[in-house]
């Protein structure tokens, strides 16, 4: 699985939307690790947060036009969700009027797969399916994304912070090799996911 996210990652946008539409199927995946890569390594937010709403769109998708097909034994077999399940979400879905509005909420774990094969059962209308799990999942991962931009600028308001306090003198590093300065060494040490210490 460590291989299948690096392949993701190297892949830029188009491995955040494999991931995220691997996330929306059945399959056990974490998109985040993949965003969260790609935003450290300097990608755009926005490009990020984009393709993964998308490639997770795509893959609730699937599972709701698996629902549309109506065969209770290929989503018990593939998408290992039990029958008690969907026709529990089922029977409540019906008694709503706006039945592809519930869509939205595709994006929550566990449940969301359900729902989305229920809605393909009740045959909600596609398009508006399709619009209110798009708006679901874009504003997940954009919450998502914020959260990583908030933790990035931290780590950089006190990286910057911890800046104004350098003494600039040439020091040894572990290799017996000299460095320029005291900055040079804390930038390595962020660099190389370590702790500065000064």
């Amino acid at each position: 699985m460590d291989n299948l996210v690096e392949i993701l990652i190297e892949w830029g946008y188009i491995g955040a939307f494999i991931s995220a539409l691997l996330a929306g199927t059945i399959v056990p995946f974490s998109s985040e690790l993949v965003v969260a890569a790609l935003i450290k390594v300097g990608s755009s937010p926005m490009l990020c947060l984009v393709s993964a709403a998308i490639g997770n769109t795509v893959g609730g998708l699937t599972c709701y036009w698996l629902g549309w097909l109506g065969k209770t034994e290929w989503i018990t077999k593939y998408l290992k969700v039990e029958p008690e399940k969907i026709d529990k979400v089922k029977n409540y879905l019906q008694g709503k009027g706006a039945a592809s509005f519930m869509a939205f909420f595709t994006f929550l774990p566990f449940i969301g797969e359900a729902i989305a094969v229920a809605l393909g059962f009740l045959r909600s209308n596609p398009l508006w399916t399709t619009i209110s799990m798009f708006i679901g999942k874009f504003i997940r991962y954009a919450v998502i994304v914020w959260g990583l931009m908030q933790i990035e600028q931290e780590k950089l308001f006190f990286y910057e912070k911890d800046q104004t306090n350098f003494n600039y003198h040439p020091v040894a590093d572990s290799n017996n090799t000299f460095c320029s300065s005291t900055k040079k060494r804390v930038q390595r040490r962020l660099d190389t996911g370590c702790k500065p210490s000064v």
